[in-house]
């Protein structure tokens, strides 16, 4: 156990390990009200998935590099299997998106398994040629695109745009990050504006997809409607002040006035009661995870030790940024959970998988001589 315990960056355990606090006191909070009372079903189930999480994320602190990469395959490959399956009669459709996998006794979102996955993957793939080698960075460009392409693919048919962007984000950053040609990566930016373009052009968004598009430009146009959800997260997170209501104390929390206020719109429940200081608190837990991931990134070994670093930061900064420009109104609401303190299994899980990997990269270059930096 104690050999355990001291792989541990701690600096990552503890506000990891913070947030899933928090996450489980405003899950309990915002779920207290929901039917059937007094039944704690959420509170139970967010304990349990914070606690399968940490423990993974104790296993993964302790691997080594052969071991992630690996793994790197067959999570990508079941990753997959898991995006397709939901489009099968297994998929559960749920506010419209088709991201639910229902086993029975299980139900889970593939998608989340899919970003550590697809980090994995293109690391292995953007990482295989050593540091100063631009011209073959460049020529493993199309592989890279193909990998990310098929989980991309996928989820797009869901469809799923929020989880789309962030993949779409976490790809494009690892192709930075890898030293990729400028040239290279402007012509892939102005592909994927002009396919998002053709996208709208061509009505392949849904129909839902777009209103929300369109009411991020102004909620007050349809205030019952599709801009329902945006006035009233605005309204809660403002209603707390400084200091909050208190913790159980929130009445738009109690009355369940924001929609999925234990999932996307969590932080809502924060800003009313802990208020601007506790919202704030979890902003910087937030932000110190994620330094920390930026640290282990510029210290790698290895290309593919800072890709799999770089690639972890870029994916929950993206998911977070998201996540609280909705409830701010900065960002269109498209149902991004916030990473460890929203509610449910498949999304926390897979951010402490994260936060394992990250301690094991740091593991990595701690372990490895500087002269080691040109290994591949």
């Amino acid at each position: 156990m104690r050999d355990r315990l001291r792989v541990l960056d701690w600096r990552i355990c503890l506000p990891a390990t913070a947030l899933c606090v928090v996450g489980v006191l405003l899950v309990w909070s915002s779920t207290r009200a929901m039917p059937p009372e007094g039944s704690h079903t959420h509170l139970w189930r967010q304990i349990a998935y914070s606690g399968a999480g940490l423990a993974l994320m104790t296993i993964l602190a302790g691997a080594d590099r052969w071991s992630l990469r690996a793994w790197g395959p067959p999570a990508y490959l079941t990753g997959c299997l898991g995006l397709a399956a939901v489009l099968s009669p297994l998929g559960v459709t749920v506010n419209g998106s088709r991201s639910w996998l229902n086993l029975g006794v299980l139900q889970f979102q593939p998608s989340e398994l899919a970003k550590p996955a697809l980090v994995l993957a293109l690391a292995a793939l953007l990482g295989a040629a050593p540091d100063g080698e631009r011209r073959r960075r460049a020529s493993g460009l199309p592989a890279a695109l193909a990998v990310a392409g098929v989980p991309l693919g996928l989820v797009m048919l869901q469809p799923d745009l929020g989880t789309a962007l962030i993949l779409a984000a976490t790809t494009l950053s690892m192709i930075v990050i890898a030293g990729t040609p400028g040239r290279s990566i402007g012509l892939l930016a102005g592909g994927a504006l002009g396919a998002a373009a053709l996208a709208w052009w061509l009505d392949l968004l849904k129909p839902h997809q777009v209103q929300r598009l369109l009411v991020f430009a102004d909620p007050a146009a349809d205030p019952q409607g599709a801009g329902y959800n945006a006035i009233q997260a605005l309204e809660t997170i403002g209603s707390g002040g400084l200091l909050g209501r208190g913790l159980f104390h929130g009445d738009q929390t109690g009355g369940r006035f924001v929609p999925e206020q234990h999932t996307d719109f969590i932080y809502t429940v924060a800003g009313e009661e802990l208020g601007f200081a506790g919202a704030a608190v979890v902003l910087v837990l937030l932000w110190s995870i994620l330094w920390r991931g930026l640290r282990i990134a510029a210290q790698a070994a290895t290309p593919y030790d800072r890709l799999v670093a770089g690639g972890i930061v870029c994916w929950l900064a993206t998911q977070a940024t998201i996540n609280i420009g909705m409830v701010l109104g900065l960002a269109p609401i498209i149902g991004v959970p916030l990473p460890l303190v929203s509610y449910g299994g498949s999304s926390v899980v897979s951010c402490l998988a994260a936060a394992g990997i990250l301690m094991s990269v740091r593991g990595e270059h701690r372990a490895a001589p500087r002269t080691h930096v040109i290994w591949s």
